[in-house]
């Protein structure tokens, strides 16, 4: 079954409040917000450690090396484009 690309992002901001313990409303958080920038969420080292649990964890995402994790933890909008790639590689 192919997921819905606006729950799957529902989800992640689900996630992200949950697991990092975020202050912020689901509404408060884009979906092209930047998790690591001090203009979007301001996430450090340590909240990328925890996403990267979390992910593993809820989506059964994994993070192969630094450089693919920095590209895919972006953003809600690179985190379920990454999570609908894996569902798509799993359906071949």
């Amino acid at each position: 079954m192919a997921e819905d690309p606006a729950a799957l992002k529902q989800r992640i901001k689900e996630v992200l409040i949950e697991e990092l313990m975020l202050r912020q409303s689901l509404e408060e958080i884009g979906d092209s917000t930047l998790l690591f920038s001090p203009d979007g969420l301001g996430l450090d080292s340590v909240d990328a450690l925890q996403l990267v649990v979390a992910l593993d964890k809820h989506f059964q995402l994994k993070t192969p090396d630094a450089e693919t994790a920095k590209a895919m933890l972006a953003s809600v909008d690179t985190i379920a484009a990454a999570i609908l790639a894996k569902a798509g590689d799993g359906m071949k």
